[in-house]
């Protein structure tokens, strides 16, 4: 049985890290309500997208008991080597997708504004992306209220 190898994982990360990445969110389905349903290895984009901002920071990391990076699923700290596990921070202004209630979020590779987008905007609507790219994470939550004042900030870590 052929199996998926270190180097084969860490080039997989390092294809990754040179499109451009994005983080999309949207507006779920109502029925939802507080209680998301389980996502599907299927979906293939957001059902209900709100908008997309640009990765804050790409980076690879590895996992460390002391790491800087905390999340539910555990401790990472930044490499300054490819590795087979990639760091994704986003950062939201406080206008973006204001007095919108937010069910899903998503990671997107190769997401492709519109060719005359503004230099240095960060943030698109859908009406301003050309090609919302390949779909990489996909997470459903709870109802999250868009409100004034409030800069959301996201952070994730993909393992190949």
């Amino acid at each position: 049985m052929a199996i998926l190898t270190q180097s084969g994982r860490t080039a997989l990360a390092k294809s990754i890290a040179s499109q451009p990445i994005y983080m999309g969110w949207g507006k779920g389905q109502s029925e939802w309500g507080e209680s998301p349903p389980q996502e599907s290895i299927t979906s293939d984009k957001l059902l209900d997208a709100v908008g997309y901002r640009k990765a804050t920071t790409v980076a690879y990391c590895q996992l460390a008991d002391d790491g800087d990076i905390e999340l539910a699923t555990g401790r990472f700290k930044l490499s300054d080597v490819p590795t087979n596990h990639l760091y994704f921070k986003f950062n939201y202004d406080f206008e973006d997708a204001l007095g919108e209630t937010l069910k899903e979020v998503s990671v997107m590779v190769g997401t492709e504004p519109l060719d005359n987008s503004p230099d240095g905007q960060r943030y698109f609507t859908p009406e301003q992306v050309k090609s919302t790219g390949t779909l990489l994470l996909l997470e459903h939550r709870r109802p999250l209220f868009r409100d004034q004042g409030v800069r959301e900030s996201f952070e994730f870590v993909v393992s190949f």
